[in-house]
């Protein structure tokens, strides 16, 4: 059995979402291992290079390769606490040649198409694949788009390689046949996936928030490109605090330090894995207590 799951983008500390992830997808994998007997391939991929992760960076004076790696090691440690860590790790910037290629053989096939602008800009021509929206059940015509620029040809395209902008470490940008720049975020899964578990995979896995548009977007470039891709989907819920959906401008977002200030290892899995995967686990001042 082959499980792709989104893993983090490396930009800042981890946060109990990433944790309930993790954890609900180790408990598929053992019980498809364990219950079932079947050889199980969990695959948990680290984007490592973000627009997020170089604002970061340059907000604390820091080369964003240092930082990435950084925390990349604290969601380890922290992963590994909970007995959730993963043999299968690839790194976005391990796979840049596997995304050019994907990127070109979209074009190849009329799903993509570089910007004429004079920018490297590549994006995907969402109108050219009919299915598009399949995975949310939703249709073209009704989404919101991005506003039309850089190159883009219609509101809902989304960018599969991305200009190298002045004042981004020359670093983070690396050569193709487009120009200097780096991957759009959708692509780096749809790579990933390719390189480790090939054309085809059973369950690709994620966070609920994760559905749209990323999910849909790795669906449609993947298929698009001719792949048969993820046989099926698994998107754990959402984790609220007292009832309401944490968010920084409420302020009540709820620290991994938090969590094992109160309880060891043992108590925050059990409370992860206390609810069913694709429901809405809420934490409040009592839950690791009890």
């Amino acid at each position: 059995v082959g499980i792709y799951v989104c893993g983090p983008t490396v930009q800042s500390a981890p946060h109990v979402g990433h944790l309930r992830s993790a954890v609900a997808f180790d408990i598929v994998s053992r019980w498809l291992e364990l219950g079932h007997g079947l050889d199980v391939k969990l695959v948990r991929n680290v984007t490592d290079i973000d627009d997020k992760i170089l604002v970061n960076a340059a907000e604390q004076k820091r080369d964003w390769r240092e930082l990435a790696l950084d925390v990349e090691a604290g969601f380890n440690e922290v992963y590994e606490a909970l007995g959730a860590g993963v043999d299968h790790r690839p790194h976005a910037t391990e796979n840049i040649e596997v995304m050019i290629s994907i990127i070109e053989r979209l074009i190849e096939r009329g799903h993509a198409y570089a910007a004429d602008n004079g920018t490297a800009n590549v994006f995907f021509d969402t109108a050219s694949h009919a299915a598009y929206g399949e995975l949310t059940n939703q249709k073209l015509e009704n989404l919101e788009g991005e506003a039309i620029g850089g190159g883009r040809r219609a509101p809902h395209d989304f960018a599969l390689w991305k200009s190298a902008k002045a004042g981004e470490p020359e670093t983070a940008a690396w050569d193709s046949p487009w120009g200097r720049g780096r991957p759009g975020w959708h692509i780096e899964c749809s790579a990933m996936t390719l390189s480790e578990l090939g054309e085809a995979f059973d369950i690709h896995g994620g966070g609920l928030d994760l559905r749209f548009p990323h999910h849909e977007n790795e669906l449609a470039q993947s298929r698009a490109a001719g792949y048969d891709f993820a046989k099926h989907w698994m998107h754990n819920g959402l984790v609220t605090v007292s009832g309401t959906k944490m968010s920084k401008s409420l302020g009540n977002g709820v620290s991994v330090e938090e969590l094992f200030a109160e309880a060891n290892a043992a108590a925050v899995r059990y409370w992860l894995a206390s609810a069913h995967y694709r429901s809405t686990l809420d934490y409040s001042p009592t839950s690791l207590a009890e």
